[in-house]
């Protein structure tokens, strides 16, 4: 019975890994004229899928083994599991409406690239109004007893996550975050340095350096350009990234390239004994972001880390010669509202998954229509950022999550800027994280995320991770105090 169900499993995952190959050329190299038929070829592929998944031999296979959960290992059974969930997901959706929106998504991301490029809100309004209606209505298919269908779909990328739950996190940072910025804001910035020309060529050998000099396996993995930085896995051997690069602001690709390395190295520190399983990937989208969050911003913007690497960053960059570490360290953490999520600093990047979080509940709640979103977008910009930006390619284009149907996923990002911080609290306990960082002893760090966390895949739920490694569940107060503490030392603030 076992052996049949996983030889089921093993062809769902090679198409899974067909699909995430497609996915990555589509966003990489597929020529615009060639994303049609790509997108017919996902589509397709997506509905063999589900049809392994919903076929009757493997329903009633599934069955079998679910009466006898107590004989199964803890990896069988917590497969079964989470299969069974996803099954039961699934039966509720017709087939038709499923591969329909398969094709929609992929064809949405095409269409989200031109309307960005080109600062056209309207060619996208449409499609991004159906993929909110179609992922309504699969919400309300599966709805148990969520008082609220916009936690159905929360619950997809973080299991146990409600409106409830997130609306208490996000008005802590109202209430504590809006008026650190404020004071920040009136008192001002030195003038950046950081923002000078190096060459894509240069900048991509730099950033190569600094994944290696992180720990992600170059023989493992891949590094690319997109519109959007994403992470992408094959399996815990075939690890791609991707980032973009600016000419004349090199650190935009820099962050994102670290970012995308914690990500990575994630994927990459899998256990070995989960590989051909469906639970030999990241856990949750917000235990995830914890891991690209933590690389991003503790390490890659604490000045510990920089000491370990200055000198080979100035070989790099020859204008570093000339800035102190004391004043890169302050530059890189700049507090100024930006438009642009990816390119947020560290205190102001929630308040942008605030502004999603609220436009995705008040258009599941039928508040607001898709076609008021660049207007909402900007008041809600003004309103907690105090700023607006002048076109939609800076506003409500900038992502492509949405034209991915990712709906529900942007609170991951704020949750896993969260849990890096209580992460990061539990692992000064073991040991001088800056003197690691000095000494640039990354191994020490990688090992510790690995035993902790990486190797358990999605064997243990974010929950159970997060209280064995600090002692308690999601507590947002350790994240509003480091940010509290470390942006009022470098602001010179009374707080």
């Amino acid at each position: 019975m076992l052996e049949q169900f996983r030889s089921k499993i093993t062809e769902k995952k090679k198409i899974d890994g067909a699909l995430s190959i497609l996915q990555w050329d589509l966003e990489t190299c597929t020529p615009k004229k060639g994303q049609e038929f790509l997108s017919e070829i996902v589509g397709y592929l997506t509905m063999k899928g589900y049809e392994i998944s919903t076929s009757k031999e493997f329903v009633e296979l599934l069955d079998k083994l679910k009466s006898n959960l107590n004989s199964l290992s803890p990896i069988d059974k917590k497969e079964v599991e989470i299969i069974s969930e996803e099954i039961e997901k699934m039966k509720h959706i017709p087939s038709n409406e499923y591969q329909y929106f398969s094709e929609l998504v992929v064809k949405a991301q095409g269409i989200w690239e031109q309307a960005k490029l080109s600062n056209n809100y309207k060619i996208y309004e449409d499609k991004l109004q159906e993929i909110f209606d179609y992922t309504l209505k699969f919400a309300k298919y599966n709805r148990k007893n969520e008082a609220n269908l916009y936690d159905v779909v929360l619950n997809e990328y973080e299991k146990g996550m409600t409106t409830e739950k997130l609306d208490i996190f996000f008005e802590s940072l109202k209430e504590e975050i809006v008026p650190l910025l404020q004071k920040i804001v009136a008192k001002g910035n030195p003038k950046r340095k950081l923002n000078f020309y190096n060459s894509i060529e240069n900048q991509k050998k730099f950033n190569r350096k600094i994944g290696e000099y992180l720990g992600f396996d170059f023989d493992r993995g891949v590094v690319r350009e997109s519109e959007h930085p994403f992470t992408l896995n094959v399996d815990k051997n075939d690890v791609r990234l991707t980032t973009k690069y600016v000419e004349n602001t090199p650190f935009s690709a820099i962050f994102s390239t670290i970012h995308e390395t914690g990500h990575g190295i994630y994927e990459q520190q899998i256990g070995d004994e989960l590989k051909g399983t469906i639970l030999a990937c990241g856990g949750s989208m917000g235990i995830h972001e914890s891991q690209s969050r933590f690389y991003e911003n503790i390490i890659g913007r604490s000045k510990a880390f920089w000491k370990g690497i200055y000198s080979e960053a100035q070989n790099y960059n020859p204008i570093l010669k000339e800035i102190t570490i004391d004043d890169f360290y302050k530059e890189i953490n700049i507090v100024e509202p930006s438009l642009i999520r990816t390119e947020a600093d560290e205190l102001t990047y929630s308040l942008h998954i605030m502004v999603r979080y609220e436009i995705e509940k008040e258009l599941f709640s039928g508040n607001i229509k898709a076609k008021d979103l660049p207007k909402i977008w900007n008041e809600k910009m003004i309103k907690y950022l105090g700023i607006a930006p002048k076109y939609d390619s800076q506003g409500v284009l900038q992502d492509v999550h949405w034209a991915g149907g990712l709906i529900g996923y942007f609170p991951s990002y704020a949750l896993g800027s969260a849990y890096s911080v209580q992460i990061y609290n539990a692992m000064k306990k073991d040991m001088d994280i800056d003197k690691v960082l000095e000494n640039g002893e990354m191994d020490k760090i990688k090992n510790w995320l690995g035993d902790k966390i990486h190797k358990y895949g999605r064997l243990k739920e974010t929950e159970e991770i997060i209280r064995e490694i600090t002692g308690e569940g999601l507590n947002p107060k350790y994240y509003i105090d480091y940010l509290k503490k470390k942006y009022s030392a470098i602001y010179n603030l009374d707080i």
